[in-house]
């Protein structure tokens, strides 16, 4: 993982609307000073330490070792663990809280993560996940029709691209109750989700979804709209919260 794309991470999570989001979630998990969470797919870490700051025990997990790394040089009093969220380092009902945030559309089995998650929440745990469908992902354009192909084309290439939209059913099918949906659209007007939108230019090119020449065209718009404070990207992020 590059440091350019930590670096895109850090410009977006430091979004008023995403803190704001964050926080909705840590809220969503109601927990108690001195209880433990922990936070599947943490990243860099900055939901553990805004955790901890909370006064709760917060344990973040990552698949990737880099990432696991940059947490721990950013918040070496916080305790970073690499596994996957199918196999949690953690005991039976260890935690009171489990939160997971544009994690399970990398997951090729949702179900069996949830299963993993009732094993380490313990009973009137709480469970929080957040993500975005990415077959709905709002860009303005004035090309719609490539625009629509560039979107499902990426969508195509993710995992479980349509995981958020499942939120509740899994939920219900792993056997948690007071299952609850929120959707909050998250719209982006300036410069620094250009990248984002290059980014799924290249992967529907790379997939010979769109040509160069179509690719070339996209990117030129989104561009100069950037440079014109004309670009409007918006997703939608399904915010799902359930007790075990």
């Amino acid at each position: 993982m590059s440091n350019e794309l930590i670096k895109l991470l850090d410009r977006a999570d430091a979004m008023p609307a995403a803190a704001l989001l964050r926080a909705r979630t840590y809220d969503l998990l109601r927990l108690k000073p001195g209880e433990t969470v922990v936070d599947v797919g943490c990243g860099a870490g900055r939901a553990v330490a805004e955790l901890i700051d909370r006064n709760v025990t917060a344990v973040g997990v990552d698949v990737s070792e880099e990432m696991i790394k940059v947490a721990r040089q950013r918040r070496p009093d916080a305790g970073f663990r690499v596994s996957d969220a199918c196999h949690l380092p953690l005991a039976d009902h260890e935690v009171a809280g489990y939160r997971a945030d544009k994690v399970f559309h990398e997951l090729a089995d949702p179900a069996k993560a949830l299963t993993e998650a009732v094993r380490v929440l313990a009973p009137g745990g709480r469970i929080v996940l957040i993500g975005q469908d990415w077959d709905t992902i709002v860009i303005d354009s004035d090309q719609p029709a490539l625009t629509r192909t560039i979107v499902h084309a990426r969508a195509d290439l993710t995992t479980n691209p349509r995981a958020a939209r499942a939120y509740r059913n899994l939920l219900l099918d792993a056997g948690f109750r007071d299952v609850e949906v929120e959707v909050h659209v998250g719209v982006f007007t300036g410069e620094t989700m250009l990248v984002m939108l290059t980014g799924i230019a290249q992967a529907a090119h790379a997939a010979g979804a769109i040509t160069r020449e179509e690719y070339d065209a996209w990117t030129g718009e989104q561009a100069r709209r950037a440079d014109e404070d004309r670009l409007f990207l918006a997703l939608p992020l399904f915010v799902a919260s359930a007790t075990k």
